[in-house]
This record gives structure tokens, C-alpha cells and sequence, in this order.
């Protein structure tokens, strides 16, 4: 994956613009993912705070490849790495929480669950699954994820995005198309901060769904293994996890990687997987349910980076 650029026997970093914030060559991206496999990234670059990222991205060269990720919860990296430069927006200039009213806008790099104490603080209900939700926010609002029947398309306002040539833009739902579980968001697009709506609740009200929802998950999913959460969307009117287990996949393996025996949907890395255990753990569901009920499941992990 690492090489020359360009013809010459330059590195990547060589060729990259000066910044304020970090480059890392050959930054282990396993640390950064649930599942806690995958490849380097060949740069990973943490910008200090808009200016800097906006600075990279006007003076980079225009063939180095760009990836964004977020909190790594959802996320399979291929045991090759990730070629180019991977961004992680981490500094406290993308972590900021501010409220208005009932509004809140929410920086890119804040942790779901990070949001518990501000919302129970200032009164503002309707937004508890949202910290049920494993990752960060950026990455909440590009799957439109959700769970405890409601979705970030339910609650979204506007986000803030950078595009590759470091304009900020305001945008909103119709720019995204937010469906189940996907949006056309394009891929040249950092989002930055994202706005949503709650309703006024008693703390104690919010306080007390926020507990009862971390327990449904104690309860019903194996939060404390390397897992990227639910693997598979469910198709219209169906389960993934009954059509995986009706399909003879619970507890089956590829090396490393498991299908959960407590939420048939996730997968475990059980120690010693490697990104292609899980994939092929993966696919091999994929076949056995499309044999089983001529059903073809979908990925919700996102894959990405190259195979070793």
C-alpha cells in the first residue's frame, strides 16, 4: 500500500501540505475500530480545527485519496489498510455541544454517548436512543442510524459540511435523501457539526429511558465483545437476526470471527480475527440466508480500505 508518488521516491507525507494539527505514517487503524482489526492507514492526519482541516484540503495533492471515519463503530477495515490520507476529527474544535432552545448542535468528533449529562442537564428529551447509538455523531448522521424504533432522520435539523475544496455549507434533510439506514450523502463531504431537534422532558424522565435502554442492550446484545453492532439491515418487514438464525448461522465461525449466540446480527471478533475472517464470516451468512429464503442481505457494516 505505502510507496512512491507521483514517479518519484517520495513518501505520501513528503508530498502533503504543512498543518497545525497531526500526520501519522503508517497510524494502526485497528485501535480506532470495535472490531479492533484492519490495516494501517497510510496517513492518518488530525486536524486542529476548521482552518487546518480546510488548509489540507486546498493545498493537498488532488490524487491523494481522502477517508473520513468516525468513531470506528460500524466500520470493517480490510486488512491491507486504507491507501491516501484517513482523517479523524478529534480535537475539541469538532467536539463542541452547544444548545438553543430545544436545538442542539452537536460537533462531529462528540461521542453518542457523550451527550447523556447535557441532555439531562438542559431538559431536552426526545434525543435518548441517540446515545444508544455506538460511534460519534458524523457518522450517526451519514448512516442515519438509529434504533429504539427512531432514526437521526426523525430528529435532524441541518448539519454543517466541508466539501474537498474547504467550504462550509449549511444543509439540510432534502440534501440527503435519508432512507433506512443509507443517505446520498456524497463522499467529498465532511460533515462537521449536526443540529437536531429534542423536546422539553423532566431529566429525571430522560435520565430514566437513557437507563432503561442501556440495559435492553445489556440485556440483548454483546456490547462487551469486539463487534461492529448490527451487521446486516433488516430487509422491509423483516429481521436480519431471525433470517440469520432460521438460516443455521448462529454461532457459526471463520477463524477468528463469530456469529454473537446472544444477537444472531453481530458479529465477534473472539480475539485473534483478522477484517477478512469477519468479511467472509459475512458473506458466508449472505449466501446461507439468500439459499435458505432467497432473501439477499444487506451490509450495514461499512467495509472499506484494501485486502492484504
Amino acid at each position: 500500500m505505502l510507496g512512491k508518488w507521483f514517479g518519484t521516491d517520495s513518501s505520501l507525507l513528503e508530498i502533503l501540505p504543512k498543518v497545525r494539527g497531526k500526520y501519522i505514517e503508517k497510524a494502526k487503524l485497528a485501535k480506532y475500530t470495535w472490531f479492533g482489526v484492519g490495516g494501517p492507514a497510510e496517513v492518518l492526519y488530525l486536524p486542529e480545527d476548521y482552518d487546518d482541516l480546510k488548509t489540507f484540503l486546498l493545498r493537498k495533492p488532488e490524487a491523494v485519496p481522502v477517508t473520513v471515519i468516525g468513531g470506528g463503530s460500524n466500520l470493517l477495515i480490510r486488512d491491507g489498510g486504507i491507501p491516501g490520507v484517513v482523517i479523524k476529527l478529534d480535537s475539541p474544535a469538532f467536539c463542541e455541544i452547544k444548545f438553543a432552545g430545544l436545538e442542539v448542535t452537536v460537533g462531529a468528533g462528540v461521542k453518542n454517548g457523550d451527550l447523556k449529562k447535557d441532555l439531562i442537564e438542559h431538559g431536552v428529551g426526545g434525543l435518548e436512543f441517540i446515545c444508544s447509538v455506538p460511534g460519534k455523531i458524523g457518522g450517526l448522521l451519514r448512516t442515519n442510524a438509529g434504533c429504539f424504533k427512531k432514526n437521526v432522520s426523525d430528529v435532524f435539523v441541518k448539519a454543517h459540511i466541508m466539501n474537498d475544496w474547504g467550504e462550509i455549507y449549511e444543509v439540510g434533510a432534502e440534501d440527503f435523501n435519508l432512507s433506512y439506514r443509507s443517505s446520498m450523502f456524497p463522499d467529498t463531504w465532511i460533515i462537521l457539526d449536526v443540529t437536531l431537534q429534542g423536546t422539553k422532558a423532566n431529566p429525571e424522565e430522560i435520565r430514566k429511558i437513557m437507563d432503561e435502554q442501556a440495559a435492553y442492550r445489556k440485556e440483548h446484545q454483546p456490547i462487551n465483545k469486539k463487534t461492529a453492532g448490527s451487521t446486516f439491515k433488516n430487509p422491509e418487514g423483516l429481521n436480519a437476526w431471525k433470517l440469520i438464525d432460521e438460516s443455521g448461522c448462529r454461532g457459526l465461525k471463520v477463524g477468528g470471527a463469530e456469529v454473537s449466540d446472544m444477537h444472531c446480527n453481530f458479529l465477534i471478533n473472539t480475539g485473534n480475527a483478522t477484517a477478512e475472517d469477519l468479511e467472509k464470516l459475512g458473506e458466508l451468512i449472505v449466501e446461507k440466508v439468500k439459499e435458505k429464503t432467497a432473501i439477499t442481505l444487506e451490509w450495514e457494516v461499512r467495509r472499506m480500505g484494501v485486502k492484504k
